[in-house]
């Protein structure tokens, strides 16, 4: 049983990925009641939707930790709630319910752009947009994303391989290039991502790469070699290949402007060589003045992500304001809101994972980050008396999202919703099987009338 009409600390977490889950534990096994709300209707955030779709035992084995947390009886879910400035509810009325605490970790919701001419062509995509397609995350989940015949990268993390995989082994192209600022000793990859891919790697080419970045790399000290070793060590582990895409890498190459053709569809991109220069201990890239076009037909930004400006936090370089003189520091780290401009912490609001650090970390870290977000706000929460009637702020919740009139799903009915996808990937013989339309999982669930999302 739950503690419904006992004596409690109330706190809303807004974003049941990784982070919103493990600060929702933290915060219930230390005896206070949660309201954790989701934008999407399935929680898992990222593990559910960021991971790449086939891994099939991981995303399980997350799963299985989410559904023991959410079966925690001081926890409750209200899934295809949205929180924001342009929503039906924000963070002030929240507030005014009587949520004493507000744990904010809503991912980095935006996409972050180079704001290069031509990013509006047909053909040029954000990667987080497609991972979202292909984990079948809705709206993402039915739009046309239609990769050409020569496709660049730009950015080389992790997730760059991750649509390198998708375009090399799903979508067969005929070649994908890594576009990178920087030389090969500073990619951002790990080696089991790229086993996915190393047998596709245009061998030649990437010698010949390597050899012309050589003096570059040598004049601020980095080792060609070790980084060619880094790469080509991936081989021996390669996944064998399934296409015959040519994989390869444009390395000291900063893209300036994407070129159309006539008809608005991506035709090239023109990039700026750059050498290595020392600077403040680093290294930076800096633009030698000599620019190239690559024949690529699609170009996709792999280069991270920003916060929602319009979430009602106020944002500076793509990420929530962090109170720069925290009051209650984990680890030397702020996770408390702040208003710059009045020059204050937001009381009572904390930010966590993504939310305080944009992509930074997978989800070991996010769960790690929630963690701490909760020990500050529990040390918060010690200078405020519980609440004597926690169900009657529940029942102001429930009041105000039913004036919204969109459907709110509980824990109960993502329970159902599960069931009822593992019944339909048995019966199509598949390992996994996902509804693809937010409006096909409310109708399963029984909702029979409800507002079009858009």
């Amino acid at each position: 049983m739950g503690t419904e009409n006992q004596e409690s600390h109330l706190v809303a977490v807004i974003g049941a990925g990784p982070a919103g889950l493990y600060a929702a534990k933290h915060l219930a096994s230390s005896g206070v009641r949660v309201a954790l709300l989701n934008r999407d209707i399935k929680p898992g955030g990222l593990a559910e939707y960021g991971i790449y779709y086939n891994k099939y035992r991981m995303k399980e084995g997350l799963r299985k930790q989410f559904r023991k947390i959410l079966a925690m009886p001081d926890i409750k879910y209200f899934g295809n709630v949205t929180v924001g400035t342009e929503s039906g509810i924000s963070l002030d009325d929240l507030k005014s319910m009587g949520f004493q605490a507000i744990i904010v970790t809503v991912g980095a919701q935006g996409t972050k752009w180079l704001g290069l001419p031509g990013e509006d062509l047909n053909g040029v995509y954000h990667a987080k947009d497609i991972v979202y397609h292909y984990n079948d995350l809705p709206p993402y989940s039915t739009m046309d994303f239609r990769m050409g015949r020569r496709v660049a990268l730009i950015g080389v993390g992790n997730v760059m391989m991750d649509i390198g995989h998708w375009t090399i082994r799903d979508k067969k192209v005929d070649s994908v290039i890594a576009v990178a600022r920087r030389g090969p000793a500073e990619v951002k990859f790990t080696k089991k991502e790229l086993q996915y891919l190393a047998a596709n790697l245009d061998l030649p080419a990437l010698e010949t790469e390597l050899e012309r970045v050589t003096p570059s790399m040598e004049t601020v000290g980095q080792d060609p070699e070790r980084a060619r070793d880094f790469i080509f060590s991936a081989l021996p582990k390669a996944q064998p290949p399934i296409s015959d895409t040519r994989f390869g890498f444009e390395f000291l190459s900063s893209p300036s402007r994407i070129i159309g053709d006539e008809s608005g569809q991506v035709c090239g991109l023109e990039v700026d060589d750059t050498r290595l220069v020392p600077r403040n201990g680093d290294t930076k890239a800096e633009k030698t003045g000599t620019k190239r076009i690559l024949d690529v037909d699609t170009v996709v930004f792999c280069i991270g992500d920003r916060v929602d400006d319009k979430f009602g936090l106020p944002v500076q370089w793509n990420e929530f304001v962090k109170n720069p003189d925290p009051r209650y520091p984990i680890n030397d780290t702020s996770y408390e809101a702040y208003d710059p401009q009045a020059n204050e912490p937001i009381d009572g609001v904390f930010v966590a994972g993504w939310s305080r650090e944009a992509s930074s970390g997978l989800v070991g870290v996010a769960r790690k980050d929630g963690e701490n977000g909760v020990k500050a706000a529990l040390e918060y929460l010690m200078t405020a008396p519980p609440i004597n009637d926690v169900s009657a702020v529940f029942d102001k919740l429930q009041r105000n999202l039913s004036l919204i009139g969109q459907p709110v799903v509980s824990k109960k009915e993502i329970q159902l919703l599960e069931e009822i996808e593992q019944t339909e990937a048995e019966n199509r013989g598949l390992e996994i099987y996902k509804m693809k339309t937010n409006e096909e999982m409310l109708s399963a669930l029984g909702f029979l009338t409800y507002p079009t999302q858009s």
